[in-house]
């Protein structure tokens, strides 16, 4: 039985800062209902702190600790093994990494970095890499949507690095399976008792069910038409209102009879 939830943020709960509409209310009553439920982004644009503080504004009740950035997750991993990374990343995400020692870099990490992804920054990053540093990424996502367009994401500059270079990425965000392990163990659940609600058909949606987890997949955000047709055996639902209607409460229901 469906235990818990997995939310993507932007582009699920919320366009451009906007809330997607019912989505406020789905998470007051999932919160009212004891649903444990937790928040895990690739979002490389924004820090933890500022991902909470505008979740918040827009009317959401949400705990920091609840919480899962790719970013984060990179932090740790460059914590725990004595790496002092190259970054190349959006200037608004400096701020989570300022206490990493940066000098003589033995590593990159790579995530949207916006305009920064130009030749200098990028041949900087290979010449780390051809010469033995590994290459951590925030992410393989394609694409995201803002201002109502799409705009190139990490990924295709990850695979461009990893092509030049002949190496392969860490990649420690969605899609990859310890991310998404590590946020149901903290629900304190099994992956197959969890949800995960998503618009991205690859990192959300199949990610999450190579990871053992449910997964359902949400005509918001950066969906596109035939998308559906790539997710499988995931749900689909037009919004993260109807996911939590008609998949994770119908599917206890049905356990329960």
């Amino acid at each position: 039985m469906l235990k818990a939830i997995l939310f993507d943020i932007s582009g699920v709960l919320h366009v451009d800062k906007r809330p997607v509409p019912g989505a406020v209310e789905t998470v007051a009553r999932l919160q009212s209902d004891g649903i444990p439920v937790h928040f895990v982004t690739n979002t490389s644009r924004s820090t933890s702190q500022a991902i909470f503080n505008n979740l918040q504004k827009m009317g959401f009740e949400v705990r920091q600790e609840d919480i899962f950035t790719a970013p984060v997750a990179v932090k740790q991993v460059c914590e725990q093994r004595g790496l002092r990374p190259y970054f190349l990343i959006h200037p608004d995400l400096e701020a989570e990494f300022e206490d990493i020692n940066q000098q003589q870099p033995n590593a990159v990490v790579l995530a949207d970095a916006a305009d920064r992804f130009d030749y200098a920054h990028l041949n900087k990053a290979f010449s780390l890499l051809i010469n033995g540093a590994p290459l951590l990424g925030i992410g393989r996502n394609r694409y995201f949507k803002s201002g109502g367009q799409l705009q190139l994401d990490a990924g295709p500059f990850i695979e461009a690095l990893e092509y030049a270079a002949d190496i392969q990425a860490e990649i420690l965000g969605k899609p990859a399976a310890g991310f998404f392990h590590a946020a149901v163990t903290s629900l304190g659940c099994e992956p197959e008792e969890v949800l995960m609600i998503g618009d991205d058909v690859e990192a959300d949606v199949i990610g999450a069910m190579e990871a053992g987890l449910q997964a359902c997949l949400v005509r918001t955000g950066k969906y596109l038409p035939g998308d559906e047709n790539k997710a499988g055996l995931a749900a689909v639902a037009d919004s993260v209102a109807d996911a939590i209607r008609d998949v994770f409460y119908q599917s206890r229901e049905t356990a329960e009879t």
